[in-house]
């Protein structure tokens, strides 16, 4: 049927509301500081076949747990099976339910007139799902994996189900609150996704769906055409894979022919032993994420869009990995391939690309047991760091970048909350990239346990491979790790660290990485130069270096 246009783009501006409000909901409900503080989950609307609707603006890298899960519930539940009350949860990369066993998603139908239009779903990030805490060398030792079941049956719970997955949780009464905050959350977006079809009907809604994601394919397809057709190749990266000494290759030949974009990763290295293995789904999130960026950042993120995108990857490499590749620190991985396809089609549009940003997830995770409480706890924070030069400003200083999306947790929200006290956050000085315009700077931030003793793991790169620069720009410092720094016990570890054992007083040290230049430093603007002098971002010593500074 016709439906005009003004009413198309009410419906779209409604559904992107509704995805942004489930968004809202879970975080103003949530138990955890993961969620209701650091905001790490997402919430999306997907139609009957699986195809994203509208997304919330929060971490790209969570679209990758929903691209695929329609299509597994389909599979595993026939129409006849489906219906009104039902919510459906997985984590498992490996059956469409997830990119990593602590992304719990949630998926609930919704009918209109009897019709199955959309899929409601959300994504919370949780502190703990099990698993070995020490060494993480297949997906079995990463958690309890959760294929797409149905854990609500028409409204009711399934109480069996529910205890089973928290008893296998360390912290039951943390997993519950925030699942719950999710349940809450489709609740939200069914109830307004209800009032929508109320107004319109569903052939209209069903019709404004269809006619939103072709509107989006026309609006990528006219991005892509503004790009210099040709195969433009580079190659990036991952200082290794936590437990060798070799780094970890990513390849990809970006081709741009006609009105699409090919990402072909032939090349990259083979699956590894540590768990920075992508899994299909999350390579093409980060895929849709850096081509979005870059073709044109208004582009609705809906299904329509991913029509214009073709991904292959060798099965069995780093970025396409099977079972039972180990997936945990996947995150880091998904920022290389963002790299690397900025880095290709820098050769096409240099002057819509940043030089490399720290594309880290600089993760510090704490586990141990509360002794004002007796309670066991588990701490998980994702550091920020410099964004990369671009081509007429700096780059941000202290920022998440490409598929993260996350706020830092407050001071004031972690200590009362865990046995932890930041003594240091700051600015690293002369950390950016020296470049015309400069690279963005990293992070300080030094932690001390008050607790009797924790398990400390963390998972990042850019530790041993700087962020490279661009134009002429020089690299980004690296990222330091050390435990308890500036004493006679001081040791670095690397950026991908899974058991360092804690003892009360001892400390925790990240410098997380900076941005890259993009262009010569000697063409920096002299002001801009003294002002980053006044500020500390930049040392005299540094500044007579790259940039030939001299005081008058």
């Amino acid at each position: 049927m016709a439906v005009d246009q003004i009413t198309v783009q009410v419906i779209g501006n409604n559904l992107v509301a509704i995805a942004e409000e489930m968004g809202l909901t879970l975080v103003k409900t949530a138990y955890s500081t993961n969620v209701k503080e650091r905001r790490d989950s997402s919430a999306a609307l997907l139609d009957h076949e699986g195809a994203t609707i509208a997304q919330a603006e929060n971490a790209p890298l969570h679209m990758g747990s929903m691209l695929g899960l329609v299509g597994e519930i389909r599979k595993r539940y026939p129409a006849s099976e489906i219906h009104p009350g039902d919510v459906f949860i997985a984590n498992d990369p490996f059956t469409g339910g997830g990119t990593h066993l602590p992304d719990i998603t949630v998926a609930a139908p919704f009918f209109c007139e009897g019709r199955l239009i959309a899929f409601a779903t959300n994504i919370a990030h949780h502190s703990d799902v099990g698993g070995a805490k020490v060494l993480f060398i297949d997906i079995w030792s990463e958690g309890l994996r959760i294929p797409p079941i149905k854990l609500f049956d028409q409204g009711e719970l399934r109480r069996d189900l529910f205890d089973f997955i928290l008893l296998n949780c360390r912290m039951e009464n943390e997993r519950r609150g925030d699942l719950r905050a999710q349940f809450a959350s489709l609740q939200t977006g069914l109830a307004r996704l209800e009032a929508l079809g109320a107004k319109y009907g569903a052939a209209v809604l069903a019709e404004s769906i269809v006619q939103l994601a072709d509107q989006s394919e026309r609006q990528a397809r006219a991005g892509i055409r503004r790009i210099p057709p040709g195969r433009y190749e580079f190659v990036d990266f991952m200082d290794d894979d936590g437990l060798g000494d070799e780094p970890v290759r990513i390849q990809v030949a970006v081709t741009v022919e006609g009105e699409e974009v090919t990402c072909d990763f032939t090349g990259s290295s083979p699956q590894v032993k540590g768990n920075i293995n992508l899994s299909p789904s999350a390579l093409r999130a980060a895929v849709y994420y850096a081509i979005k960026a870059v073709i044109d950042p208004t582009l609705p993120p809906n299904g329509g869009f991913y029509r214009v995108v073709r991904v292959l990857a060798p099965e069995g490499s780093v970025v396409s990995c099977v079972p039972p590749a180990p997936v945990r620190s996947r995150s880091d991985t998904a920022q290389r391939v963002a790299d690397s396809i900025l880095g290709a089609l820098a050769q096409a549009i240099p002057e819509r690309v940043p030089a490399a940003c720290h594309s880290t997830v600089s993760s510090m995770q704490f586990f141990g047991k509360d002794p004002r409480t007796g309670e066991m706890y588990g701490y998980p924070e994702v550091i920020a760091g410099g964004y990369g030069g671009r081509p007429t400003s700096d780059g941000p200083d202290a920022v998440q970048v490409h598929i993260t999306n996350t706020s830092n947790l407050p001071v004031e929200a972690l200590e009362p909350e865990y046995p932890i006290i930041v003594e240091r956050y700051e600015l690293v000085p002369d950390s950016g990239g020296a470049g015309q315009y400069r690279g963005g700077l990293g992070l300080l931030r030094q932690y001390i346990l008050h607790g009797d003793e924790a398990r400390f793991g963390s998972h990042g790169d850019r530790h041993r491979i700087a962020p490279w620069g661009l134009g002429g720009g020089e690299p980004g410092r690296r990222g330091i790790l050390t435990i308890n720094p500036d004493t006679p016990e001081e040791r670095r570890v690397w950026s991908k660290t899974q058991n360092v054992n804690l003892k009360r007083g001892d400390r925790v040290r990240i410098c997380t990485p900076g941005g890259g230049g993009y262009g010569d430093p000697r063409l920096r603007d002299r002001a801009a130069l003294e002002r980053d002098l006044r500020e500390g971002k930049i040392t005299p010593g540094e500044a007579a270096r790259a940039y030939g500074w001299r005081p008058e």
